[in-house]
């Protein structure tokens, strides 16, 4: 569970329809059913044209892994491939293979269980490499789905209030007409700006952190794995993961 994601969500519209709702028309007021069909369905009908039907599907998916997320720790896998090392240093890589099964993390089985069936190392670095850029490609497809929604709202937004006003200017012999009409054109804008900044924006930056953080662990993996199966000594794969850790992180493993 992402408790930052959370709370910032809790502000966002906490705050801002509180403020609404305290203003002259209340929440009430800000409610227009043909300025949502222009901006938001307008918006969401241009993702379909822009995505594959299977992208605009996953959204939801890729929106519940903002909320719903476990980071592993850096710590936890240095210790683990350190452990395995010196496992592998005093009875070989063919020791290894009663682990594999006991590791948790997909990426790290797949990579040992090469590793001990006596994949060469450029090969294995190759393999690991392409599921890596893999990845990182699905990643982003997915944030770009968001990108596109902050992207369309506000100019969905714009197009909702140029109607707005043309109908305006062309009811102005009617008084009774201007009201609703100024409605549309400012509430568009108001609901594109809330699409861009209260939802797709945020998340899309929440998406690709994950994303480099994942990427970042898996690297980690790799090199790791490389280097326990050149049989290079643990104390010197250990130094070489850290340096993928900020200074923080390095105090808590430990250069010991």
């Amino acid at each position: 569970m992402d408790i930052a994601t959370i709370i910032g969500f809790i502000l966002i519209n906490g705050l801002v329809f509180s403020a609404m709702g305290m203003s002259s028309v209340g929440i009430g007021g800000y409610i227009d059913i043909p300025s949502m069909l222009i901006t938001v369905g307008g918006t969401f009908g241009a993702v379909f044209v822009s995505f594959p039907l299977d992208s605009v599907k996953n959204l939801v998916a890729i929106v519940k892994n903002v909320f719903i997320v476990k980071l592993e720790s850096p710590v936890d896998i240095i210790n683990t491939i350190v452990q395995l090392a010196e496992k592998a240093r005093k009875e070989g890589l063919l020791a290894l293979e009663s682990d594999i099964n006991n590791l948790s993390n997909e990426f790290m089985k797949q990579g040992l269980q090469l590793a001990v069936d006596g994949t060469e190392g450029e090969l294995l670095r190759d393999i690991l490499t392409t599921e890596i850029e893999f990845i990182e490609d699905r990643h982003k497809k997915a944030a770009s789905v968001l990108e596109t929604i902050a992207s369309l709202g506000p100019a969905f937004g714009m197009i909702g209030t140029l109607v707005g006003l043309i109908a305006m200017l062309a009811g102005m012999d009617d008084p009774s007409t201007i009201g609703p009409n100024m409605s549309v054109a400012l509430i568009t804008t108001l609901y594109g700006s809330m699409m861009a900044n209260m939802f797709s924006i945020p998340i899309a930056n929440k998406l690709k952190y994950y994303s480099a953080y994942e990427i970042m662990i898996k690297t980690l993996i790799l090199e790791g794995i490389i280097s326990l199966q050149a049989g290079d000594n643990p104390r010197i794969i250990k130094t070489k993961l850290l340096s993928f850790l900020d200074s923080k992180t390095k105090q808590i493993i430990g250069t010991d």
